[in-house]
């Protein structure tokens, strides 16, 4: 029998945030902006890093949760850090959202049926046929991989990889 998941506070499930740096591409800037978080003991469920549209910058999407007024401060530090160019909460934005999850199912010939019903209704590919298993893709919402996995997992979810959300708002506001 599993150990019973703990408690999740209530501002935990109300206030996952997520927030956007702007910053120059330069060594130890991940760094220095994870020590900000860790500082404050708040912890980071998602990070995404990818390059703008400027050769010489990045953009990071961080998902984290916590209290509200710690997470404020911590936006606050990382403006002053010297390769942020920006940092933005876009909770509540008008933004579009998503992620991708690699998701394996240990399956027979004989429980694939309900696998391949589930992935058809989430719109999920699979991307890997075996004897005994099954590999899918997925993309969306937070709430839809959410969705997906908890049905797969009691059909013997094997293995999971998810990449964080990546966010952009819509149109002309910077992101």
């Amino acid at each position: 029998m599993a150990a019973p998941e703990p408690a999740t506070p209530a501002w935990r499930r109300d206030h996952v945030r997520t927030i956007s740096l702007y910053v120059h591409n330069r060594p130890g800037v991940l760094v220095r902006v994870a020590l900000v978080f860790a500082r404050r003991g708040y912890n980071i469920e998602s990070l995404v890093v990818s390059p703008a549209a400027e050769g010489h910058f990045s953009r990071m999407t961080i998902t984290c949760s916590g209290d509200p007024a710690t997470l404020e401060q911590i936006i606050k530090q990382l403006h002053k850090l010297v390769d942020v160019v920006h940092a933005l909460d876009h909770t509540g934005d008008d933004a579009y959202e998503t992620e991708i999850a690699l998701v394996k199912v240990e399956c027979g010939l004989h429980e694939r049926s309900e696998v391949l019903q589930i992935a058809e209704h989430f719109g999920a590919k699979v991307t890997d046929y075996g004897e005994n298993s099954l590999m899918l893709r997925v993309y969306g919402s937070s709430e839809k991989l959410d969705a997906i996995i908890t049905l797969l997992r009691p059909c013997g979810l094997r293995e999971l990889i998810r990449s964080g959300k990546i966010l952009m708002v819509r149109g002309l506001q910077e992101t």
